[in-house]
This record gives structure tokens, C-alpha cells and sequence, in this order.
């Protein structure tokens, strides 16, 4: 699982491509759910690699 943080919010995906312009989120089915322009992508974390108990405070 991926998370897309954005300005405006988070888009939690499954599976992404990336292309030129940007990345092309899927959902678990394999269904297209979003566009992200590298201009208003933050970051993409992996949750698998990234978890909330484990975030460091310094």
C-alpha cells in the first residue's frame, strides 16, 4: 500500500506507474483512481516500509 501526500491532502493507493508528467495511482483491483503531476506530489511513502509507530522525533 501507497500513500500519495499531496498539498491538498493524501490518496492511498495500491500499485502506481510512473511517466513523464507524473504517476498513475491503481487501487487494489487494478482500477485507475488518480493522476498526480510531480508539481503537487509531496511525497509517496510505502506503508509497508513507513509505519507511524516507528517515526523517529529528531
Amino acid at each position: 500500500m501507497f500513500r500519495a501526500i499531496l498539498p491538498e491532502g493524501q490518496i492511498m493507493c495500491e500499485d502506481y506507474d510512473r511517466t513523464d508528467d507524473g504517476l498513475r495511482l491503481y487501487d487494489e483491483s487494478g482500477d485507475f483512481i488518480a493522476f498526480v503531476p510531480y508539481a503537487n506530489l509531496h511525497a509517496l511513502l510505502n506503508e509497508d516500509v513507513y509505519n507511524e509507530s516507528e517515526r523517529s522525533i529528531m
